[in-house]
């Protein structure tokens, strides 16, 4: 999104407008500034465009699809002008991302109606789904799991507390099985049981088993909401509230048995069922009814809002940039992050300065980039975020907690190469079969290979968790490195537990390395 330059005052109430063009409809939503809330919604526009109903037979998006989608854009664009927006930012999915002709229709509403689509990833989608839910419940101390259902695609968030574990991406759209599997519209036949079984195969294919129980199912998107609509319509209201409402497993196989067995007028006129997504709603059912199943869940949150409830409160929040400067919004948040995860953040500021004294001390002689110091940093404060999941592997919960955290002072690519170096601080070292490893470009594996190596060693430095040693100076000579630590006695554990730990940088940098007691020489830091 492009960096906005304008920041919100009393006296100023910004209107900003969102699009998202999924694969089976469109939405607009065009919302206002509210200091006492998020924001306040002045319209909101849908159509039914299935952008993405071609996809699956020919991997192309159909004209008379993509011309709808334009005509809709265009009237989409009437009402955000008539309302005054002052910026409109229009976001694509599963469909245009996965097109072969995803860019040209991209360049078509560009020449037609000078509007930019953004296609984001599945991970983008998914990020912006959880921080609507984020924003708007209370997830302290709850290992969650959310899932936003779309017309080509499922992603599926595991989160523990408001920090996301793991994203899945899973091609399991309502159109798209109804494209595949949907010979008739009731599904009754034995076309149902093999799109059963390819779901389940799916997510077994795509999904990890969440490392400790889940305590909560959310759901977003417009599966979800038609869902929480019918059970609301029957327990006698009319409407799904705001609040959205819970729906048992039960509640879900008894809808799906239920409409299954209803010719295709019934269905549309099913109390709480729009019409048009009345041929695309049992697919969408079932993929709600596996992931409970493969997620051992019986209990689900319909959460009404969205990606583009996600969308508004990103754009709202560029907007409301306060100046404060970057370097102290990092150490705060840094700290936040350690504290919520149950690390001791006092420890993990105290083993980044040791890892950065040993860097700097070896980067000089062995040709490293100086720069590389601040991702160092960073992957000791947050080395056992981990232990919101577990102790036993929180190296590896760290891993995926950093990868996808928000740390806006850092670029994807950097944000990837802290996890893994977190990931590497204990356990097993670095090896090409291991997925999170071996995605990395080999430069930048061997930084993974050094950092690591030296925040191994730093972390040694500490095991006796007295905060003994006050520097580490480095001497040597060639490939010989002497690691001299100062501290006011000998501290035996620390240097065992530290001379153990030497191996992966030894080999990384072709190295032999020692780690010896210099006296209290060395001023403190």
């Amino acid at each position: 999104m492009p960096e906005q330059q304008t920041y919100l005052t009393p006296d100023i109430a910004p209107r900003l407008a969102a699009i998202d063009i999924g694969s089976n409809s469109i939405r607009l939503v065009v919302a206002e500034s509210d200091p006492r809330n998020h924001y306040r919604v002045l319209d909101e526009e849908r159509e039914t465009t299935r952008l993405g109903r071609a996809l699956a037979a020919h991997g192309c998006l159909d004209e008379t699809s993509m011309a709808a989608t334009v005509d809709a854009l265009r009237r989409f664009q009437a009402i955000a002008a008539g309302l005054q927006a002052e910026q409109v930012r229009a976001i694509a999915t599963c469909a245009v991302r996965e097109a072969e002709n995803g860019q040209e229709f991209c360049d078509l509403v560009r020449a037609q109606l000078g509007l930019e689509i953004d296609v984001i990833s599945a991970e983008e989608e998914a990020d912006l789904a959880f921080q609507s839910v984020r924003r708007r419940s209370d997830l302290t101390g709850k290992n969650t799991l959310l899932a936003d259902i779309g017309g080509g695609s499922t992603e599926i968030v595991i989160a523990s507390g408001e920090f996301v574990e793991s994203v899945y991406a899973t091609p399991l759209g309502a159109v798209r099985l109804t494209e595949k599997f949907a010979a008739g519209q009731s599904l009754a036949g034995d076309n149902y049981g093999q799109m059963v079984r390819w779901i389940d195969r799916e997510l077994r294919r795509s999904c990890d088993k969440p490392s400790a129980p889940l305590h909560l199912m959310v759901g977003s998107g417009g599966t979800f909401t038609s869902l929480g609509a019918m059970v609301m319509a029957a327990r006698g209201l009319s409407r799904l509230p705001a609040a959205g409402c819970q729906a048992s497993r039960a509640d879900v196989r008894h809808l799906i048995d239920r409409l299954r067995k209803m010719p295709a007028k019934l269905r549309r006129e099913m109390p709480g069922l729009s019409a048009d997504r009345a041929d695309i709603i049992v697919p969408g059912l079932v993929v709600i009814d596996r992931i409970m199943r493969r997620f051992r869940v019986n209990v689900l949150q319909v959460h009404p809002y969205g990606v583009r409830d996600g969308m508004l409160l990103q754009m709202f929040d560029a907007l409301r940039g306060d100046g404060t400067p970057a370097p102290f919004r990092l150490d705060e948040q840094l700290d936040r992050f350690a504290d919520m995860c149950g690390a001791d953040a006092a420890r993990g500021k105290y083993v980044a300065e040791l890892a950065a004294q040993i860097y700097d001390a070896v980067a000089l002689r062995f040709h490293l980039d100086p720069h590389d110091v601040r991702l160092l940093r960073t992957a000791a404060r947050l080395q056992d975020v981990g232990y919101l999941i577990g102790y036993e592997k929180h190296h590896k919960h760290s891993y995926h907690l950093i990868l996808h955290s928000r740390l806006d002072a850092f670029r994807p690519e950097e944000i990837e190469l802290i996890a893994n170096v977190a990931r590497y601080h204990r356990g097993s070292e670095p090896k090409n079969r291991h997925e999170n490893f071996r995605k990395l470009a080999p430069p930048d594996r061997h930084r993974v290979r050094v950092l690591a190596g030296v925040l191994r060693i730093a972390g040694g430095l500490d095991r006796s968790h007295n905060r003994t040693v006050r520097a580490v100076q480095a001497g040597g000579a060639g490939r010989v490195v002497e690691l001299a630590v100062s501290a006011a006695e000998s501290p035996e554990v620390d240097l065992w537990a530290a001379r153990r730990r030497v191996g992966l940088l030894e080999t990384a940098l072709d190295a032999e390395i020692s780690v010896e007691w210099a006296g209290n020489l060395v001023a403190n830091y």
